[in-house]
């Protein structure tokens, strides 16, 4: 079984494009704020479909459907670690992405984003780092 991340490595670009973009403008304009709301969403984005994605990649490991289908986002992260599928630290950072996302869930305002624009450097590398070890990670 293979994992189609086509359009995770999608989302990945745009984020990358988007924060290349934002450091380019006057944080004054317009063109910030879009370029600001776009980071944000993909970010989003990007956090919910490595989950999913990784759930997939965690069915052999498992014992079960159902075993894979009851883990909530952070146990995703923390049995990708055990497996070697990612490091232990980026377990770590990815469960500190998920916490800024729930803890700024209802705050879409300045504060949320710029909580998530410091993050995005490390997320972005994370995120393209799982997304190559689900593209080319063969899974029985």
């Amino acid at each position: 079984m293979t994992i189609d991340t086509t359009f995770l490595l999608r989302c990945i670009k745009t984020l990358k494009e988007a924060h290349s973009l934002l450091n380019t403008v006057e944080p004054e304009s317009i063109q910030y704020e879009m370029y600001r709301s776009a980071c944000v969403k993909e970010f989003e984005i990007i956090l919910e479909q490595s989950g999913k994605l990784l759930k997939k990649a965690l069915a052999p490991y498992m014992h079960s459907p159902r075993a894979v289908n009851r883990l909530v986002f952070k146990d995703i992260f923390r049995h990708a670690a055990q497996f070697d599928l990612i490091t232990l630290e980026q377990a770590e950072r990815w469960l500190e992405y998920r916490d800024n996302r729930n803890h700024v869930a209802h705050d879409y305002g300045v504060d949320f984003a710029k909580q998530t624009l410091v993050l995005l450097p490390s997320f972005i590398a994370d995120a393209a780092s799982l997304e190559l070890v689900l593209r080319e990670k063969k899974y029985d």
